[in-house]
């Protein structure tokens, strides 16, 4: 890594997706699972529940000869892992699962699974595209208001060291302007409001155009975006970035020896055609329900009592408002077959 300063963006891609010390690249790494726990990681049920959407995009779009199911940072294959192995054999014997991430293929990997270092062709499958935590992900520019109230580009060096840029302009202040709008830089400076300096935002451009290539791959089908996520409404006023590290939060220094992450505008990514949910909400309509089993089943079959007990507690986890359950999901259908595929 380079000590120079530069925009966070490019400070991110270089510190995570670099050939040989990219945090996410590096041969012989854990992968995300070794620095933080996904809804993937929480239980089978998670895996599951995308089987079960899966067959309702099959059903919707007749069963056709061949399904895709497109899996967008897929880490170490474990979400494919997971739903080949909740489907039934009809269904996966049409399936053609393909895992897209820029690390190298991981030893041990179900052979049916293709292995693609970037998404597939435009227009070339039909089936769903699922995102999990991939779009946090997709590295973005930070800027940070100054005295004046003015945005600019937040510079930051290898080591985490920060400095103010030049004015945000053009397409990245347009965006601003729409999606983020605290800090944004006035159009008239006459009537601007006090100045606030120290404000943060993220500009998410890169990821509306990364989720519409991904949609754009979908012939006919559902594209989810699951991820942390945020409505304009209730941006944070310093932004979101952030590091992981061995399952910790720490302090983003773009050297590549932690996660840098950010949470998602999904509500700029989406499509005329998309529908916001929270996890909670997806998944309970899916069947991942964390109620308790009865208490009566205790006394009648206590191991099958204390499964389901299992079972409530990784889907309360899962649907949890505060935590995982608060996630949001971009549900995005290509085609008319699959829209409503999600209402409760």
């Amino acid at each position: 890594m380079t000590n120079e300063w530069c925009g966070w963006r490019d400070a991110t891609e270089r510190a995570l997706y670099g050939a040989d010390d990219g945090f996410y690249t590096r041969p012989g790494g854990p992968g995300p699972a070794g620095h933080f726990r996904t809804s993937v990681h929480v239980s089978p049920l998670y895996a599951g529940a995308v089987a079960a959407l899966l067959r309702r995009v099959d059903g919707a779009l007749g069963h056709p000869e061949e399904l895709a199911l497109v899996d967008v940072g897929a880490g170490r294959g474990e979400l494919l892992t997971g739903v080949l192995a909740a489907l039934p054999d009809e269904v996966a014997a049409r399936l053609h699962p393909y895992a897209v991430e820029r690390a190298a293929r991981p030893g041990g990997l179900d052979p049916r699974i293709d292995w693609l270092g970037e998404l597939p062709a435009p227009g070339s499958v039909t089936g769903l595209l699922f995102a999990n935590e991939w779009l946090d992900n997709v590295p973005v520019d930070v800027v940070e208001t100054d005295g004046d109230g003015v945005a600019r580009r937040v510079l930051v060096r290898a080591d985490g060291m920060e400095r103010l840029g030049e004015p945000v302009d053009g397409a990245d202040a347009e965006w601003l302007r729409r999606w983020w709008s605290p800090p944004a830089p006035s159009a008239a400076p006459a009537v601007r409001a006090a100045p606030s300096p120290g404000l943060r935002a993220e500009i998410g451009r890169p990821r509306d155009e990364a989720w519409a290539r991904a949609v754009r791959t979908l012939r006919a089908g559902l594209a989810v975006a699951a991820d942390y996520a945020h409505a304009r409404q209730d941006r944070p006023l310093f932004g979101t970035l952030t590091g992981f590290r061995d399952g910790r939060e720490v302090r983003p220094v773009p050297d590549g020896s932690c996660d840098i992450t950010a949470h998602v505008a999904l509500d700029a990514c989406a499509g005329p055609s998309a529908e916001l949910l929270t996890q909670r909400e997806a998944l309970r309509a899916l069947g991942v329900d964390g109620r308790r089993p009865p208490l009566s089943l205790a006394s009648t079959d206590p191991a099958a009592y204390i499964r389901a007990l299992g079972t409530a507690g990784a889907a309360a986890e899962l649907t949890d408002p505060a935590g995982l359950g608060g996630f949001g999901w971009l549900v995005e259908p290509v085609g008319g077959e699959c829209a409503g595929l999600l209402k409760p």
